[in-house]
């Protein structure tokens, strides 16, 4: 019975108290009798996980006045109330001020099972919307109750002021910056900057020399971080350039006094990417190699990522959280292969009420579905990035030069587009 939906019954009548729990209890509820107002009152919390059928006259306190203590206590909690043939009219406008129904003496059983079954699946969706906002205020990639998440956040504290470099492994779109940014906040390196490098996207007159210049990007982390985003798609000459100052950590290494830097390495690759890294790089930054799963690995954490993400874009863009309990389990059966940066974006169409894009118009070539789908779902990141590229482009998932290429390809007007989601 331990996994039966609970129902309080309360009931001065001892042998109508003792049938009805019987009815409850072949319906598959655990029944939890009450034989007076006061008991019921005392044992009733705000965490109570199912509905209360009580009788309304009683001596002592009254059905009514259990329902208005316990509708004090809990505005949520669904109520019905059982009454004689007198106590229609009182029991109507006890459903104005909240009860969830009523039923008249000699009630249906079947109606009485109905009716409870319903307000315990409000009920269970209540109190799981206060859980997952519950959550909400955490860093909401890292929500979960995975064993593989709960390890990765365990180790936060523990490597923010370690001296090791890491190697963050992982698909696109499961958070292995963010999990950077976290370590690095949580140490004294926190109080100093995060440098992030995309590897994949390095301007070339970056990527010479200049990288490891004394006014270069890996100088300006001097007491931080240097974060290095797609080590694995780096080329072999930007990777043998930054095994060596790995190795040496100085910048202006060619002049006769070199700078030496203090900083901590973080490097980012894809799902086995460590094939496609010089072993020498490897081999002196994997001081901690870590690997964020995918979604697809933690399903279970989905309603709870989904939940966080919500309620960050409500608060975003200052509109009503929508009820979060049915699309955060919606979500949990879909599939995410651009894992939380994806569901993110879910999020924010649902906060803005943006309807997903179509499948395509009969008749389009598969080419132009395709572009169709692209168009959208671009138009859709800038406005739920509120017309920040940087934003947008992350919730997409894709290099910020391929972004500009597409929005050019498709015909998309960036400045009309920005403006509208800015306004």
């Amino acid at each position: 019975m331990n996994g039966d939906p609970p129902v309080a019954l309360v009931e001065d009548d001892a042998d109508l108290r003792t049938a009805t729990a019987q009815l409850l209890a072949l319906a598959g509820f655990a029944v939890h009798p009450f034989a007076d107002g006061a008991t019921a009152a005392a044992a009733i919390d705000a965490g109570f996980a199912g509905p209360v059928v009580s009788d309304v006259r009683m001596p002592g306190v009254s059905g009514i006045e259990l329902f208005r203590l316990l509708r004090a206590r809990d505005a949520e909690l669904p109520v019905i109330l059982v009454t004689g043939h007198g106590d229609v009219a009182m029991a109507v406008d006890a459903l104005k001020a909240g009860a969830w129904d009523f039923l008249s003496k000699p009630f249906d059983g079947e109606a009485l099972v109905a009716a409870v079954r319903r307000a315990a699946t409000a009920r269970a969706l209540a109190l799981e919307n206060r859980r997952l906002r519950a959550v909400a205020g955490q860093e909401a990639t890292w929500v979960g109750e995975s064993a593989e998440i709960a390890r990765l956040r365990a180790m936060i504290p523990l490597l923010a002021d370690a001296a090791l470099d890491l190697v963050i492994e992982g698909e696109t779109g499961t958070g292995k910056e963010l999990f950077a940014r976290l370590v690095h906040r949580a140490g004294a390196r926190g109080r100093h900057r995060f440098q992030p490098i995309d590897c994949a996207a390095l301007p070339a007159e970056l990527a010479g020399p200049a990288l490891v210049g004394r006014h270069g990007p890996i100088a300006r982390a001097h007491r931080g971080t240097l974060f290095l985003d797609h080590l694995d798609r780096a080329p072999a000459e930007l990777q043998h350039r930054l095994a060596l100052f790995a190795e040496r950590r100085v910048v202006a290494p060619d002049e006769r006094e070199p700078d030496a830097v203090d900083v901590r390495i973080v490097a980012a690759i894809g799902e086995g990417g460590r094939e496609r890294i010089l072993p020498e790089l490897y081999h002196r930054l994997a001081g901690v190699p870590l690997r964020v799963p995918p979604l697809s690995e933690r399903r279970g954490d989905i309603p709870l990522l989904f939940a966080g993400f919500v309620e960050a874009a409500a608060q975003r863009h200052r509109r009503a959280v929508p009820a979060l309990a049915e699309a955060a389990h919606r979500a949990a059966r879909g599939d995410w292969p651009g894992n939380v940066r994806e569901l993110e974006l879910a999020a924010e169409r649902l906060v803005l009420g943006l309807e997903p894009a179509a499948a395509g118009t009969p008749g389009e070539t598969l080419p132009q579905r395709v572009e169709a789908f692209e168009r959208a779902a671009i138009r859709e990141a800038i406005a739920a990035a509120g017309g920040e590229v940087a934003r947008a482009v992350a919730l997409l998932g894709i290099p910020r030069e391929t972004f500009y290429y597409r929005v050019k390809r498709l015909g998309i007007d960036l400045k009309a587009e920005r403006r509208n989601a800015a306004g």
